[in-house]
């Protein structure tokens, strides 16, 4: 019997956090992660090894468009070895961070995969070993949706997991699903090498952001991608000795094509239903996903949980500050989860970022609203660069002129969307974002033209009317 102040289980960003927090404020903790690394999907299978692969897909991407630049380079000889070491380096370079972190701490490490047999107990799969707790974070995260009429057991099917292993680059690669986790590994994928074909069974690409958004993206892969099949379907996989044949429902698709490999990525599952919760009383429903209140308390008093296992959105950054909302009240203190905005990026090229409400929310809610669209053709920093296409848009209370929302697709759209997630937090109108003084050129200026826009100031482009 082992016996703690707190159990976290699962040691994701959201884990680990949880974990230190709590550690920082005096408590004994235990933490328990069934893979041998810390750091749970988002280090090991998500965030990190994709970004080092998007990273390797952007260089490729910048030497091959420098012709109007005046710089012409041969085309590169890619070692797959390299780009996958790469990858591996980094992500053992953050995990062995973490253990450092964790040890300095003094947080118990328990390897193995944690079940509960008790409200105050969890045993480990395969060992003797019951770690009794007082108080319990679950931070069990969530896995790839996987289609049970699709041939997974070939290794020619795909998830994301499989596919940031990169065992080689396939001729031609089908990505079923155009979400943010697909795109991506399209983006490397098609750099490196591959031809895509992408099939969506929603009207747009990234279905959660507003069109506008998206579609200077879908312009732009467009041109190079095979195929891009929207409103269809995947009705069948078969695995053939020359690929994988797949039929297709859906206007514009064909009935039938082979592929050498297939990525099925069409989102994830929570894993509340998979550490026997129920037998501490904690609620799950149906698909998976425990409910929490604000101190991210279970209706078990004294088991909390956090990330992807209470519900969406399945971020990093969520599970980050529900984690030390958790460790806090645990300790005593007055901590409570209130984020306004929770933003969400895909790192493609080029990037998609929004935060705060969609243009689609806020018609379906009746919200009326003003909106100032910035396109990057104007921006002189973005035509320096070579990459024009992109777009910010603002969106605004019609009465106070209160920042809502905003949108953003381009370069480093990712780092951008940080002023906007604080303007909402900040309760900040137009003009506060539009008076602030930003440097120029830089690309962070089209997040206050987008604010001139709708406020009918902007003197850049003209205006399309006068605020009163």
């Amino acid at each position: 019997m082992i016996k703690t102040q707190v159990l976290v289980i699962g040691s994701g960003p959201g884990g680990y956090t949880a974990a230190f927090r709590a550690a920082d404020l005096g408590k004994e903790v235990t933490l328990i992660e069934h893979h041998d690394n810390l750091g749970g999907v988002c280090l090991n299978v998500g965030c990190i090894p994709s970004k080092a692969l998007l990273h390797t897909a952007q260089v490729i991407n910048e030497a091959k468009t420098a012709d109007h630049l005046g710089i012409h380079f041969e085309a590169p000889s890619i070692d797959i070895d390299g780009v996958r070491k790469n990858k591996e380096d980094i992500v053992i370079k953050l995990t062995g961070g973490i253990g450092a972190l964790a040890k300095a701490r003094k947080v118990n490490i328990i390897t193995g995969y944690a079940r509960f047999i008790a409200s105050n107990q969890v045993s480990i799969d395969g060992s003797d070993e019951v770690i009794e707790f007082e108080d319990c974070i679950i931070a069990a995260g969530s896995r790839v949706t996987k289609i049970p009429s699709f041939p997974f057991d070939d290794d020619r099917v795909m998830d994301s997991t499989d596919a940031l292993e990169l065992a080689d680059i396939p001729k031609r690669l089908l990505v079923v699903g155009g979400g943010i986790i697909g795109l991506e590994m399209a983006t490397v994928y098609e750099a490196l090498g591959s031809e895509i074909t992408i099939v969506e069974l929603a009207e747009q690409l990234i279905p959660s952001a507003d069109k506008d958004i998206v579609s200077p993206l879908f312009k732009r892969i467009k041109k190079s991608y095979a195929n891009i099949y929207l409103n269809t379907k995947v009705t069948k996989m078969e695995a053939l000795k020359k690929g994988i044949k797949v039929a297709f429902e859906g206007k514009g698709a064909p009935e039938t094509d082979t592929f050498d490999k297939v990525l099925v990525s069409v989102g994830r599952s929570p894993n509340g239903a998979l550490i026997d919760a129920d037998k501490a009383g904690v609620s799950v429903d149906e698909r998976g996903f425990i409910a929490t209140d604000r101190q991210m308390k279970t209706n078990v008093a004294h088991i909390y949980a956090i990330g992807d296992v209470v519900g969406q959105p399945m971020l990093a950054h969520k599970a980050v500050h529900e984690a030390k909302v958790a460790a806090e009240v645990i300790c005593g203190h007055k901590s409570g989860f209130d984020a306004l905005t929770i933003p969400s990026v895909a790192y493609t090229d080029p990037e998609v970022a929004w935060t705060g409400k969609t243009e689609k929310e806020l018609k379906v809610e009746g919200v009326p609203y003003e909106k100032g669209v910035f396109p990057w053709a104007a921006s002189g920093r973005s035509l320096s660069i070579g990459r024009s296409e992109g777009v910010t848009k603002g969106l605004f209370d019609s009465t106070s002129g209160k920042i809502l929302g905003m949108g953003i697709c381009g370069t480093n759209a990712g780092e951008l969307i940080a002023e906007a997630t604080l303007a909402i937090e900040m309760g900040c109108d137009m003009s506060d974002i539009a008076l602030t003084v930003h440097a120029h050129p830089t690309l962070s200026e089209t997040t206050a033209f987008a604010a001139e826009m709708a406020e009918g100031t902007i003197t850049d482009l003209m205006p399309p009317r006068k605020r009163k």
